[in-house]
């Protein structure tokens, strides 16, 4: 069960890791559009739409990541102070009840969205805009995978902590403060 929890939690940090950069990307290419428009008046839609695609891929593919690292936002003024055991059954039940199926609501209820743009190979609505918008569009479902996975990191790690073999069922190798408290 620990390996293949920490294989998936290993894949969704690798990719949070590497979405990451978008963050930098993001401010160098809107700052050179800036510049571009008000100092040399000329401006780029293709420049502007990749921002929208490094956005959008950013906030989907480092979701899983995120929650992986215990960084979403939570209410946790009882979580915080209760026991292992009770914090393992928190995060079983929210995982097996809550983020398990939205997740495949997720990817189900976007597939066929996704799909018709991929058969179509939609473009952007602007002719000089990026032509692969079916690429975006895809990160929706790859999103829900990669949440549907770390559910079942979140589900393994807190069994495995209510059977006792584990010191802490979401910040197993972290050793890091965890999530942000409402």
């Amino acid at each position: 069960m620990e390996t293949l929890a920490t294989t998936i939690d290993n894949t969704n940090r690798f990719v949070g890791k590497v979405v990451a950069w978008f963050v930098l990307l993001m401010v160098l290419v809107q700052f050179g559009v800036v510049v571009a428009r008000y100092v040399f008046g000329v401006g780029n839609l293709w420049a502007q739409e990749s921002i929208l695609y490094m956005h959008g891929f950013l906030f989907l593919l480092a979701a899983a990541y995120t929650l992986s690292d215990d960084g979403h936002v939570r209410v946790d003024i009882f979580y915080r102070g209760a026991s292992l055991r009770t914090r393992a059954v928190v995060n079983l039940l929210g995982s097996i009840v809550l983020l398990l199926p939205v997740s495949i609501v997720i990817v189900v209820s976007s597939w066929p969205y996704v799909a018709n743009s991929w058969r179509i190979f939609e473009k952007s609505m602007e002719s000089s805009g990026i032509p692969a918008v079916f690429v975006l569009k895809t990160a929706i479902p790859v999103f829900g995978i990669m949440l549907a996975a770390q559910a079942v990191v979140i589900i393994l790690r807190s069994l495995i902590a209510l059977t006792g073999r584990a010191a802490e069922p979401s910040r197993h190798h972290h050793g890091e403060a965890g999530g942000a408290a409402v």
